[in-house]
């Protein structure tokens, strides 16, 4: 009964809130009575007002407050720091003045620290990037793009800037440019395409070889004994040559997929150098070349991969020792240490490099001489395996070469 009662006395106190459905009620009524059926205008009087009333007011209770988000109130940066620190993606946090407030340690070891309170143009140098960081603060939408870095290696993001509901008590907005790395990618499809232009192009010569070759045999040459020995050796060859070439296919592929992660290892290059003469003493001493090396008493130590360096080292004395093998030695010195940078060079003294051809040797399958390249069993690919290895570790490859003299290749960390 209290139940009822009380939907009952909410329904006439919105009776007389809700004036205008008496309004009807007594129309409908008037109506009725016009037409002398008064028991009827009673009747409509009661179900016009009760249905009006029931149909907005079917829950007596008062609706509850809509909760409405309020930008969330913070002066601490240091908060908003410590939790971006935990992502790995660089960060950077701005302020409406285009002024940078914080950036997370994924920034910093991407592009460097930022002081505080700097001017984002005095950092950030692509006019893409600052003119959709002041679209968004002029609008309020979020904007994103595609953008290469070329140092301190090449590197693809997707930038992306978007205000931050997180106002202080000075009502001072904030807006967050982050960094999303999609260099892999970009590599993995550069790859894809490369290797398939590359190998086909390589590989159709030694190929069309072999073809030539089995069906020689399987024809006029099929009882020549002499001719098989002398053709089985050849495809032989051939086949040696591209499974070389495709080794280094791979192992190319495989450095440029992690190019931009510098290695941090620490490695004596002295001891480092030793092997790589001592493994390549037979090879010199079947082409009758002397390889000395020169190192300074103290450690020279760079921050590197120890296989990846032996690779680089090893190509380029095998180099000095087959291409300079007229001069009969090749030098290997070491140098720096301490304060100074680190060096190395291997100079040979054979016929040198015409100075038209030295800006291009390390590029992929490009050679000087493409006899004497396939002759010496050369793939054409081990100088840009050194460049990519070198670009890694955040050093430079010099080349000073001059015809008759022979050719120093430094490599400087």
């Amino acid at each position: 009964m209290e139940e009822k009662k009380t939907v009952w006395q909410h329904l006439i106190d919105r009776a007389w809130s809700e004036k205008w459905y008496i309004g009807i009620s007594a129309a409908a009524a008037c109506t009725a009575i016009v037409l002398g059926v008064h028991a009827v205008a009673v009747l409509l009087f009661w179900l016009v007002w009760m249905a009006a009333l029931l149909s907005r007011s079917a829950d007596p209770r008062p609706p509850l407050p809509v909760a409405v988000p309020t930008p969330i109130e913070t002066d601490n940066l240091g908060v908003l720091a410590s939790v971006f620190n935990a992502l790995d993606t660089p960060i950077i946090v701005v302020a409406a003045d285009e002024t940078v407030l914080l950036q997370n340690q994924a920034a910093e070891k991407a592009f460097g620290t930022i002081p505080a309170n700097s001017d984002l143009s005095a950092r950030v140098r692509s006019p893409g990037i600052l003119d959709m960081v002041r679209e968004t603060i002029g609008t309020g939408k979020a904007n994103q793009i595609e953008h290469s870095e070329r140092f301190p290696s090449e590197a693809v993001y997707i930038v992306r800037v978007a205000a931050a509901e997180i106002r202080s008590p000075a009502d001072r907005r904030l807006y967050v440019l982050s960094y999303r790395d999609i260099s892999q990618a970009r590599r993995i499809d550069r790859m894809r395409s490369d290797f398939v232009a590359n190998a086909s192009h390589e590989l159709r010569t030694p190929l069309a070889s072999l073809r030539g070759f089995i069906e020689t045999l399987q024809g006029p040459a099929r009882n020549d004994a002499r001719a098989h020995e002398k053709f089985l050796g050849i495809m032989h060859e051939q086949a040696t040559r591209m499974s070389r070439l495709v080794d280094d296919l791979l192992s190319l592929s495989r450095l440029e997929l992690k190019s931009h992660i510098a290695p941090d290892e620490a490695i004596d290059l002295g001891p480092l150098l030793a092997h790589v003469r001592d493994t390549l003493a037979p090879l010199a001493e079947d082409l009758d070349v002397e390889v000395t090396l020169i190192v300074p008493e103290q450690p020279v130590v760079v921050q590197g991969d120890r296989d990846e360096l032996t690779e680089v080292f090893e190509n380029l004395i095998e180099n000095a020792c087959k291409y300079g093998q007229e001069g009969k030695k090749v030098e290997v010195v070491l140098s720096g240490g301490g304060d100074q940078p680190a060096e190395v060079s291997v100079r040979d003294h054979g016929p040198g490099i015409p100075a038209e051809h030295v800006p291009r040797i390390t590029e992929r399958f490009y050679r000087v001489n493409v006899e004497a390249s396939r002759s010496k069993k050369g793939t054409g690919l081990g100088l840009a395996i050194v460049k990519h290895i070198l670009t890694r570790h955040r050093a430079r490859l010099l080349v000073q070469s001059e015809v008759g003299k022979g050719t120093v290749f430094t490599v400087r960390f």
